[in-house]
């Protein structure tokens, strides 16, 4: 059993990435229906959550029947990080998770999402002071690295789960490598392995299909 937090789930989750304009409720619902353990809400802007722009304070709904559901929030300031993820935590999900994986320019190009791979300091320092903020496990989603010198993850992990993440999501590919590019899972691999962990770790990347969903228990929770 795997456990976040005070949340247990299976020894071979699947959990739903988080992904703008795709894992709004509808699609959690349907996933959910298929196997999903876990659901992670569309990526959240620390900015808008603290403004209160309606287009980030409406992705903050869900339904019980999502959980265990995290919000993932993303921001390049610290302090309004801070804040979001208290704001976040006001609408009782089960986890707060933190995307430090968008290669998407114009949020990386602000030191946002995997952009902020450039400087782990800060990477570093962002984790642990929105685990001082809030109550809720924190997890991280991250990439393997910046770019192709920078490979590191590893070292990453490391730092994230000494300031206290409880779970921490890997895709298989750098900051400047794109979907054309096929994941590389043997370094996911190797943070797995690494003695020195003890949190769960998740790999993401070309993952397209799965066992055969039981369809008679889908048309059931669809009638009900």
């Amino acid at each position: 059993m795997i456990r976040i937090g005070n949340i247990d789930i299976a020894d071979f989750p699947i959990l739903l990435a988080p992904m703008e304009d795709v894992s709004d409720p509808p699609f959690r619902h349907v996933c959910k229906m298929f196997g999903a353990d876990i659901m992670y809400t569309e990526f959240i802007s620390s900015e808008g959550l603290i403004r209160d722009a309606s287009k980030s304070v409406k992705k903050l709904d869900f339904e019980e029947f999502e959980r265990p559901i995290g919000i993932q929030i993303f921001g390049h300031d610290i302090e309004s990080m801070i804040k979001a993820a208290e704001y976040a935590e006001r609408a009782q999900p089960d986890i707060i998770d933190i995307n430090y994986g968008c290669p998407v320019k114009k949020v990386a190009s602000k030191g946002a999402g995997s952009g902020i791979m450039n400087n782990i300091p800060k990477m570093v320092a962002m984790t642990e002071a929105v685990v001082k903020a809030v109550k809720l496990p924190v997890t991280v989603k991250t990439r393997l690295g910046y770019d192709e010198n920078r490979k590191d993850i590893v070292e990453i992990a490391e730092r994230l789960q000494d300031v206290g993440i409880e779970a921490l999501t890997i895709h298989g590919r750098l900051r400047t490598t794109r979907s054309s590019v096929p994941a590389d899972w043997s370094l996911i691999g190797e943070v797995k392995r690494n003695p020195r962990m003890h949190i769960p770790i998740f790999g993401n990347g070309d993952v397209v299909d799965g066992p055969q969903p039981n369809i008679s228990r889908i048309r059931m929770v669809l009638m009900d």
